[in-house]
């Protein structure tokens, strides 16, 4: 089994559990380690995978969190740099009694993995390689790094996985830029993930359906579309096919998709890509299938990482 790769950011989300309360008027915060291609390497290493994950914290005692939390799950932290000059990256967020969430992200050293560094990883280690943020569409060094290894991937035959994790409190300021360079991706990868609400905006389309069109036109590779409680729709072959949800209580829904994420490379993590291109309708049916289950896990405990702790492959069984 070849490794995978998981680029992006690694930031520690800062949990108001005030109830009810905005930032400002908040006390009590819980720290937890996050980043969607942080929580995506976790649910690898955890499902039993191998995964390296390049990201980049500051020399701070965040920065030596999320590292030891990395590397209690078994990922390789040889390319998550230490940047002297800037602060590990933080996210604030509370739930508002109307229902929104009061979000500030503080930006540091997550932004600053430049184009260089990632130029020194050797990708004949690697199957795969996973493009997981939005916090990558933004101006900076992670911006060049994201393409630059998006292309290094191209040519030398891997699979490129990509999710868009779109956050509206995040982008909203340049959402063109964002789509733009999302659809970049689309067209190149052979594999991605994103929700209905995402597809839309992507595609500009009022409707899934219409929505599912446009992709199809705009690039080849297999993708899913994840649809709540109602399921996943699997993308495959101008078709489309509905993969049932798994019935759960859930607790919390955070890091559901990226465990999906994570269980389907995990999955794919021992074939060629010749040999996924070849893969049926029912094969990637009975991958879906399987992630969903990882989700649904994922959902069952009170935040991500702590969730991670439950995933093995015997889920699968």
């Amino acid at each position: 089994m070849k490794k995978i790769l998981c680029i992006g950011e690694a930031l520690i989300d800062m949990i108001c559990v005030d109830k009810g309360s905005s930032l400002a008027d908040g006390n009590n915060f819980l720290k937890k380690a996050g980043g969607a291609p942080t929580n995506v390497a976790a649910a690898v290493a955890a499902l039993g995978g191998q995964v390296e994950l390049a990201a980049k914290v500051g020399i701070d005692p965040f920065g030596k969190h999320l590292i030891e939390v990395m590397q209690s799950f078994g990922v390789s932290t040889k390319w998550m740099l230490q940047d002297e000059h800037h602060f590990t990256t933080f996210a604030f967020v509370s739930l508002m009694e109307n229902g929104e969430r009061d979000f500030y992200f503080n930006r540091g050293a997550d932004g600053q993995l430049s184009r260089h560094e990632v130029e020194g990883i050797n990708l004949s280690e690697f199957s795969i390689v996973h493009f997981g943020s939005a916090t990558g569409f933004l101006p900076g060094p992670l911006q060049a790094a994201y393409a630059g290894l998006m292309q290094k991937a191209l040519q030398q035959n891997l699979l490129i996985s990509f999710d868009p994790n779109y956050r509206h409190l995040l982008i909203k300021k340049d959402t063109k830029s964002f789509i733009d360079q999302s659809l970049n991706f689309i067209e190149s990868c052979h594999f991605f993930k994103v929700s209905d609400e995402e597809a839309m905006l992507l595609s500009g389309k009022p409707t899934l359906e219409d929505a599912v069109h446009y992709l199809f036109g705009k690039t080849k590779a297999v993708f899913a579309i994840t649809l709540g409680k109602d399921g996943t729709m699997l993308c495959i072959n101008h078709k489309t096919i509905i993969v049932p949800s798994i019935a759960v209580s859930p607790v919390d829904t955070t890091g559901a998709g990226d465990a999906f994420v994570g269980a389907v490379l995990y999955q794919l993590s021992n074939q060629t890509l010749e040999e996924i291109k070849q893969l049926d309708e029912a094969s990637w049916t009975a991958i879906v299938h399987n992630a969903n289950k990882a989700g649904a896990r994922t959902c069952e405990y009170m935040g991500a990482m702590e969730a991670f702790k439950h995933l093995s492959s015997d889920i699968f069984k």
